[in-house]
């Protein structure tokens, strides 16, 4: 099955509706990456999202009024920040590639790498949740029992918001500290415990008190998930925060989007599908099986990371080289191989997520527990860069409804 990533030069050319030696000259001056092919005749191919960009720069040069219609769905830029750059298929935190900060740095650092464009140091966690709010929590905590952490964030956020009025100071450094809190009181609500420093082995010890191996997979899987652009959660936050509502209010604007299948809800999907899978050796049958129905594979295909989403590969290759054994490992590579073969999607962070979750054995909903809390840095920083700004997010509509009647 041919690769849909690349194009031939002759469809790439007919695709620009230019020559072959324009297209040449598109590569060498960097518009259009190409690469040798890995079939017999080695011809060179190149990439259909680069192709794709360009017809889209084309036609927005033709038609700017599409411009607006475009940029609402993997188009072109809208709003401005300095936080997370995604180019080439890599992504950067204020230009530290992600995928090394891991290794070097806590979630909590990268926290103040987000905030505040430096990484944080040990005082930024230091001190615990004030005295009002912990109580306030541990007031709601008996309604929160039978529901899951992130439906849980959701009853908590708003009834704590109303006992922090430090959270309607919108100076910079008073968000960053608001910010602070919040990431404690949802890891509260995960724990049941008041943490400071190193959030990543407090979740371990509540979740795998016996497997301290868990604590660094963790660690990486927050920072993966802290920022991802302008995605639907963060520009919601953003556009929350630009009518000087209160971090509170951004945080609980992008959880209720994080909750939707096409977006966070998307780790339940994979659940879902991997227990619909069962066993290795069923992997391929129920992938054609899928394909067969024209449902589509959860877990897999980004369309910013035509070439396999970098976050998905670096956790999924630290999960084997710690649990090279457990049966989650050995499904996922079963899937992966499956998906791989037939359509030629890689996998994203959220299938990740779900393998983590199965192979350090942690509680049923963790891997959208996971992201919740790690995006919640991210759509902090969107409000403190959105509060600095201090303009309202408000685009126009382009009415397609009845004309006025006479």
């Amino acid at each position: 099955m041919a690769d849909r990533r690349y194009l031939t030069a002759k469809e790439a050319a007919a695709a620009l509706e230019i020559s072959t030696p324009t297209l040449y000259a598109y590569v060498s001056r960097g518009l259009i990456r190409s690469e040798l092919g890995t079939g017999k005749s080695r011809a060179r191919r190149y990439h259909a999202e680069d192709v794709t960009a360009l017809l889209s720069r084309k036609e927005l040069r033709r038609n700017p009024a599409k411009a607006a219609e475009t940029a609402l769905h993997f188009g072109q830029p809208v709003l401005e920040s300095a936080i997370t750059l995604i180019e080439n298929g890599r992504l950067y935190y204020r230009g530290y590639d992600v995928i090394t900060l891991p290794s070097q740095h806590s979630f909590e650092a990268v926290a103040g790498l987000i905030w505040q464009g430096e990484f944080g140091d040990d005082g930024l966690f230091a001190n615990p949740l004030p005295d009002a709010l912990w109580q306030q929590y541990h007031k709601i905590a008996p309604l929160l029992q039978d529901l899951s952490p992130v439906e849980a964030f959701q009853v908590v956020l708003p009834l704590v918001a109303a006992h922090d009025l430090a959270a309607y100071d919108l100076r910079e450094t008073a968000v960053m500290q608001t910010g602070v809190r919040l990431v404690q009181l949802l890891t509260a609500v995960i724990t049941g415990q008041q943490t400071t420093t190193n959030i990543a082995q407090t979740l371990q010890r509540a979740w795998v008190p016996h497997d301290e191996r868990a604590a660094a997979l963790i660690n990486m899987a927050l920072i993966f998930c802290a920022d991802h652009e302008l995605n639907v959660s963060a520009f919601t936050a953003r556009t929350v925060a630009s009518a000087a509502a209160t971090p509170y209010a951004a945080v609980i604007a992008g959880l209720a989007a994080l909750r939707g299948r096409l977006h966070g809800g998307a780790t339940e999907q994979v659940d879902a599908f991997f227990h619909e899978v069962g066993q290795p050796n069923q992997a391929r049958q129920a992938v054609a099986n899928r394909l067969k129905r024209g449902d589509h594979i959860p877990g897999f295909g980004h369309p910013l990371y035509p070439d396999g989403d970098p976050r998905g590969r670096a956790l999924l290759d630290e999960i084997t080289a710690v649990y090279p054994d457990a049966a989650a490992v050995i499904l996922a590579k079963e899937v992966e191989t499956a998906v791989a073969d037939t359509i030629g999607y890689l996998p994203t962070i959220d299938m990740a997520l779900v393998t983590l979750v199965g192979a350090a054995q942690l509680p049923p909903g963790a891997p959208l527990t996971l992201f919740a809390l790690g995006r919640t840095v991210g759509w902090i920083g969107q409000a403190v860069e959105q509060y600095r700004h201090n303009q309202l997010i408000r685009p126009r509509a382009k009415y397609v409804g009845q004309q006025p009647r006479g």
